[in-house]
């Protein structure tokens, strides 16, 4: 899988990439995370901007999109708990795939570990996929942070020893 920076040209491929991620977190009884047509188009447009949205393809096709945020995230300013560190960090937000192949999170956690080595990353209790995976892949949870609209998400953290 090789990942790049998201172009306005993504966009079709981007949303429908988070339908199929919606449509999962309901098959799989999560009918309270990414509803109200989060994430939006705006916000994907708005993270391109900023040149934080990230495409995964393979064979041509883009397989995953998510945004890696450098620096401080407001929303993880205030956690019911405690965070591993206060070491420079990026947060991963919006992360989906088009579910047709195993080990997408793996290698895009891969490539964000080559570029920085403390990732926080959170999710919805209710996102029970996600939350075996944070835990597969060495993540620790932290706490509760809440989000925008005041609901609560997993909050979860991990430094990597880079060599």
């Amino acid at each position: 899988m090789k990942i790049r920076r998201s172009t306005i040209e993504d966009i079709p491929s981007i949303m429908e990439i988070y339908d199929i991620a919606r449509q999962s977190m309901r098959a799989g009884g999560n009918a309270v995370q990414w509803v109200n047509g989060y994430p939006s188009q705006a916000l994907v447009e708005e993270d391109i901007a900023k040149g934080n949205h990230y495409v995964g393809e393979e064979d041509g096709a883009i397989i995953v999109a998510f945004a890696l945020v450098y620096g401080d995230d407001s929303t993880y300013a205030v956690i019911e708990g405690a965070w591993q560190n206060d070491e420079p960090y990026a947060t991963i937000h919006r992360i989906g795939s088009n579910g047709r192949r195993k080990g997408v999170l793996h290698e895009t956690l891969e490539w964000c570990f080559s570029r920085i080595n403390n990732i926080r990353i959170d999710t919805h209790k209710q996102n029970a996929p996600m939350l075996h995976l944070m835990e597969k892949e060495g993540f620790v949870r932290c706490g509760v942070i809440y989000v925008a609209d005041g609901t609560p998400r997993e909050a979860f953290q991990k430094k990597i020893q880079q060599a």
